[in-house]
């Protein structure tokens, strides 16, 4: 059982160390003794991000590849999702508070499994307030 939802800002923070400071490591030291879910997109969302850093030469690809290979070995959880889901609540959720649909289905998730959310995007804050979700 999961005990909160991270999303990829936080993720990624432990990647680039410019990106997250203390509340990143602070999630990261969680997972010792947490487990976190995240939504059936976050996969090509961490992907999408290394590749973008590989070809704007902030990563090499072997970072990438230790950095995958940390990932792997964290108790994260991809929770899968249907696509008639996605297409339909999802993208409602995300036009109601102005999110991206990636960003919707961290806080659809966090809403639907009654757990707290790991962020540092402020879109994603607000509305996870706005939603009555608490904040890690």
């Amino acid at each position: 059982m999961a005990d909160f939802v991270v999303d990829n800002s936080v993720v990624m923070s432990w990647c680039f160390a410019d990106e997250g400071g203390d509340y990143g490591d602070r999630i990261l030291s969680r997972l010792e003794s947490a487990e976190a879910l995240v939504p059936s997109v976050w996969p090509l969302e961490v992907g999408n991000v290394l590749l973008v850093a590989e070809r704007r030469k902030r990563l090499a690809e072997a970072d990438t590849v230790r950095f995958l290979a940390l990932l792997s070995g964290l108790p994260i959880i991809v929770e899968q999702e249907t696509p008639d889901r996605m297409m339909r609540e999802i993208v409602a959720l995300a036009r109601e508070h102005s999110l991206s649909t990636y960003d919707a289905s961290y806080l659809d998730l966090a809403m639907r499994r009654g757990l707290s959310i790991a962020t540092i995007d402020t879109g994603l804050i607000k509305a996870a307030q706005k939603s009555k979700v608490i904040v890690v």
